[in-house]
């Protein structure tokens, strides 16, 4: 017969002798086993609803920049008069988007896991060659002009660099954020980028990491309270800030707020773009007015960037408007179950990061069309012109379907 243990014996008989010679260590003194490399892990597909969704989400984008601008451009000596001017660049930087996300989805998050440090250094470089020789464009020095690439957004690498590592500092201490130090250690390192960012005038961008870095250690910390502590201290601060420059009406920041508490209170000045993003959605209705069909964006500034969801609902309606709203929501659900589902706690928080980060910027820039809140110039992910936004958007897709192989998702 078998033994108690389950496993059949090479005889049927019993020796305690033999018993204790062979009997497993119970499981606590067994030695703890270290975490398996996932290079050594059985890998599956990629979830292929994120994927599919994020490859409509791109085609959208390049058929929307070119409805949006072609009339500009081809009215604009700025563009040489060529209507095709954003589309080709748009579709060159989605085509390189695209390998990006299928390279990077195909990388070990040990590789990116090793590769932290010189990532969060890296972007803290290029933040200070920005404040140092940054292009002002505007109203904020955001860019660096770098030979062959040409002008490059080191915030939107900044961006991707906070959720790295917080990742890796919530991984590598997984008891640290039970102290008020370390909280405010781990909130320094936001911090650190975030201040870089907003020196020279990126407001908005610094908003998101500083919303994204935050969300990623409430999600870590074992104690709300603490976090809620600091979260309050910060959203006074920047609300104080908001307050005192909307009350003096200083700088184009103030200015910013005041239109949007009274666009019309200057329509000809920076109550424009508001207001003219207003009637775009207004006149869109249901169904919209068609593609290429737009009357506001030959009035709204540069409609192919921040505001290019105006001229969706204008051209597409509230249905088609909607329908890539629930094609972002798709999107970040299935991260989330990505994050959920995540092999260990660096992927998890990865994971997490990056659907804070497409979360946020959506929620964003929705309500600064719809005049919800004051005017920032933060993109629609995958959707808004932009080659440094597009690819870093697409290489964080591309990370979050290579979390997603080892995620168990069935």
């Amino acid at each position: 017969m078998g033994s108690r243990y389950g496993a059949a014996r090479e005889d049927d008989y019993y020796y305690p002798e033999q018993e204790r010679r062979t009997r497993r260590p119970s499981h606590k003194a067994r030695p703890r086993k270290k975490a398996e490399p996932l290079l050594n892990v059985h890998v599956g597909n990629v979830d292929i609803t994120i994927y599919l969704v994020v490859t409509i989400l791109v085609l959208i984008g390049v058929i929307m920049v070119f409805s949006a601008s072609y009339a500009m451009a081809a009215n604009s000596r700025r563009f040489d008069n060529d209507a095709f001017y954003f589309l080709r660049r748009n579709g060159v930087f989605a085509a390189v988007g695209f390998v990006a996300m299928n390279v990077i989805s195909r990388v070990s998050l040990d590789i990116w896991r090793k590769g932290v440090w010189i990532l969060y250094a890296g972007s803290i470089g290029l933040l200070i060659a920005v404040i140092v020789g940054g292009q002002l464009v505007g109203g904020a020095t955001r860019w660096l002009e770098i030979p062959v690439i040409g002008a490059f957004q080191p915030s939107e690498v900044a961006k991707a660099a906070v959720i790295f590592f917080i990742a890796h500092l919530v991984d590598k201490y997984p008891n640290a954020l039970k102290s008020w130090f370390n909280t405010f250690l781990f909130s320094g390192a936001v911090a650190i980028v975030v201040v870089l960012v907003i020196l020279p005038g990126g407001f908005s961008s610094s908003l998101i990491i500083a919303a994204i870095g935050f969300g990623m250690i409430f999600i870590a910390s074992p104690y709300i309270t603490r976090f809620l502590v600091m979260g309050g201290i910060g959203v006074a601060a920047v609300a104080a800030y908001l307050g005192i420059t909307a009350y003096l009406g200083t700088g184009f920041r103030g200015a910013r707020i005041t239109a949007w508490l009274d666009p019309w209170s200057d329509p000809l000045g920076v109550g424009f773009q508001p207001i003219q993003s207003l009637y775009a959605v207004a006149t869109g209705g249901w169904l919209g007015l068609g593609i290429g069909r737009s009357r506001q964006a030959s009035f709204i500034p540069e409609p192919q960037n921040d505001m290019i969801f105006a001229i969706i609902v204008e051209e597409l309606g509230l249905v088609g408007a909607g329908l890539i709203l629930i094609l972002f929501a798709i999107l970040i659900w299935r991260g989330i179950i990505v994050a959920m589902k995540a092999p260990d706690t660096f992927s998890s928080m990865v994971a997490i990061g990056i659907v804070f980060a497409f979360a946020f910027q959506t929620i964003i820039n929705v309500g600064v069309v719809t005049n919800t809140i004051p005017n920032t110039g933060v993109t629609l992910p995958f959707i808004s012109y932009g080659g440094t936004s597009l690819m870093v958007s697409m290489g964080l897709a591309g990370v979050l379907l290579s979390i997603s192989k080892y995620s168990k998702l069935k």
